[in-house]
């Protein structure tokens, strides 16, 4: 294989690993935020305690953990097939990615959240906020250098799960890998793509120390 060819397949890999872990990202905190903050706000002693909705969701979370990503990826076939169209490439990751993301993005959520001083909330409390005022104006402004860290913590995982997803086609970094290093035994295009998810991760970590940091200010 010529370097140009390599460069010109290493390049469209590393787009379609972004792709797939960026879109999965944006999807599961938009939806495991919310999750999570519920399992804290209805926690025994919180500003809506309810058990029995803390008791279902916080297990639901601890289910979803506790299944290995390449059991799942293969679990939510037909639902990828629904969703997706497809359960190959790109758009095929998309949907497991996403499923695996949403309860570890709760978990963060509910790490963060707890380690908000209750005197701040009680304050608040006393001042007559609503639970909706204390969640946006406190809450979540008083955890958000612990939530940047989390959510980097998420893409990180997800950028190992994207390469995980090259077993079954999942395209990306770990399907090049597949397919070139191990079945065309070119061991180049192996080390290659490990550089270059270790230079990713490392860069995303970077990143979302340095936003963390500026926001603890």
């Amino acid at each position: 294989m010529g370097s140009f060819n390599m460069i010109t397949i290493l390049w469209s890999a590393v787009l379609q690993t972004l792709a797939m872990v960026g879109i999965s990202v944006v999807i599961a905190q938009v939806l495991g935020m919310p999750l999570g903050v519920l399992i804290v706000i209805t926690e025994e002693g919180h500003i809506v305690p309810n058990r029995w909705l803390h008791r279902i969701l916080s297990t639901t979370v601890n289910i979803g953990r506790s299944i290995p990503f390449i059991i799942l990826l293969v679990a939510v076939l037909p639902l990828t097939r629904l969703l997706a169209g497809t359960t190959f490439g790109t758009k095929g990751v998309i949907v497991p990615l996403t499923i695996a993301a949403i309860p570890f993005v709760a978990r963060v959520v509910e790490s963060a959240l707890k380690e908000v001083d209750p005197g701040v909330i009680e304050a608040a409390q006393a001042m007559g906020s609503t639970p909706m005022q204390i969640v946006y104006k406190v809450l979540i402004p008083e955890a958000l250098p612990s939530l940047v860290l989390g959510f980097t913590l998420t893409a990180v995982n997800l950028i190992g799960y994207s390469a995980m997803a090259g077993v079954v086609g999942g395209g990306g970094l770990g399907d090049l890998a597949i397919r070139y290093g191990f079945h065309r035994k070119q061991v180049d295009i192996t080390w290659y793509t490990v550089i270059i998810l270790v230079v990713l991760v490392q860069l995303l970590q970077m990143l979302g120390n340095w936003v963390a940091k500026k926001l603890s200010h």
